[in-house]
């Protein structure tokens, strides 16, 4: 029975003895985890200190550039604020102008939109005018006198003249004998003119066609017939077309027309050709003039020539003069260098010498040497 306890406690003896040997290597291992422990804290302080000063080195680095990216931005920001004022400003002054460039061109439109109204009822007026037969005639009669008065002088032509026939031409220019004076006579033929330019078929055509061609073709006959007389007016007339339109259809579609007017001595004019007619007439006039006043220019000139003979005898009296009195001068310029010499004689004489003792008025002219004395208005 007592073995059995001895090696029960033998047993317990031995499991304490493991144990504690157990408990002492745990101690041992905890010690040295510890002082690895301890290592490992003190290098994680040390790694924490330097993260903690490189945390720093970083945020003084941030705040830095922090600092120079929001000047950089305020910068910017600034330049970019001016320039855009800038803009703004020009685009403001641009746009004040382009407003004020519009109103200008509104305002003329304004004005052109009143012009074309004016213009409109102007020509609804000119339509009524030239509706009516009597009118038209009026129409004509005033633009040929204003192109008459504008390229001749009052004295060379006369509206409402009347000739020996009785006839009244519209007007009269008055041109010498020959050729002799030239009547012109409005005409303006615009119904048939009118239905040509309205006709809508090839029959319409021919018939508006067939009315104009009679309606020029007496007005040229009437020319012709009334103001066309002998020993009185020249040998032709002038009908003047006021409806450069109308000329212009005549020679374009109506050749046979113009060759009608040639052979009846008509000529036919619109007012560029009358104008062109009107300055040629001009022309031929101040050659009339000039021929008619070549005798009175020929007694001027030999009045003028008479005159200059006069001049050229004058001229030689007064050279002569002047010749005259350049001589008078030569010999004053003699006296006075002879009265030098003597001055000098008497200047170079020595004591109980006599004057001029010896030396005549020759000698003292040839011998001596002259004294020039300058002579002037003064002495």
């Amino acid at each position: 029975m007592e073995e059995p306890g001895l090696l029960y406690t033998l047993i317990v003896v031995a499991v304490v003895v493991i144990g504690l040997v157990v408990m002492i290597r745990q101690m041992r291992r905890f010690q040295n985890d510890s002082e690895y422990l301890a290592r490992t804290i003190a290098s994680v302080l040390r790694t924490q200190s330097e993260l903690a000063g490189r945390f720093d080195q970083l945020a003084a680095d941030s705040d830095s550039r922090q600092a120079s990216l929001s000047q950089g931005l305020n910068e910017r920001l600034d330049s970019v604020s001016k320039r855009l004022g800038d803009t703004l400003t020009q685009t403001s002054n641009k746009t004040a102008e382009t407003l004020g460039e519009l109103r200008k061109h509104l305002s003329i439109i304004d004005e052109a939109q009143k012009n074309i109204t004016e213009l409109s009822g102007q020509v609804v007026g000119l339509q009524d005018i030239l509706s009516n037969k009597q009118a038209r005639g009026a129409f004509g009669n005033v633009q040929l006198r204003d192109l008459v008065r504008n390229a001749l002088p009052p004295s060379a032509y006369q509206f409402e003249a009347t000739l020996s026939n009785g006839r009244r031409a519209d007007c009269l220019i008055k041109l010498p004998m020959p050729p002799g004076p030239i009547a012109v006579d409005a005409k303006f033929p615009l119904e048939g003119f009118e239905a040509l330019r309205a006709a809508a078929d090839e029959q319409q055509k021919n018939l508006a066609a067939g009315a104009f061609r009679r309606d020029i073709l007496k007005h040229i006959k009437d020319i012709s017939k009334r103001y066309i007389v002998p020993e009185e007016t020249a040998e032709s007339a002038l009908m003047f077309l006021p409806s450069e339109a109308i000329y212009a259809e005549l020679h374009a579609n109506f050749p046979d027309l113009i060759q009608q007017s040639y052979r009846a001595r008509v000529w036919i004019v619109s007012p560029t050709t009358l104008m062109a007619t009107l300055n040629t007439v001009r022309a031929v006039l101040q050659d009339a003039n000039m021929r008619e006043q070549a005798a009175v220019i020929q007694i001027e000139v030999r009045k003028m020539l008479e005159d200059v003979s006069r001049l050229g005898e004058r001229v030689g009296r007064l050279q002569r003069h002047f010749k005259q009195a350049s001589e008078d001068v030569d010999q004053i310029f003699t006296s006075t260098n002879k009265i030098g010499r003597r001055g000098q004689m008497i200047v170079d004489i020595e004591l109980g010498e006599k004057l001029g003792e010896g030396v005549s008025d020759k000698e003292l002219d040839e011998d001596q040497p002259e004294l020039q004395i300058p002579f002037t208005e003064n002495r």
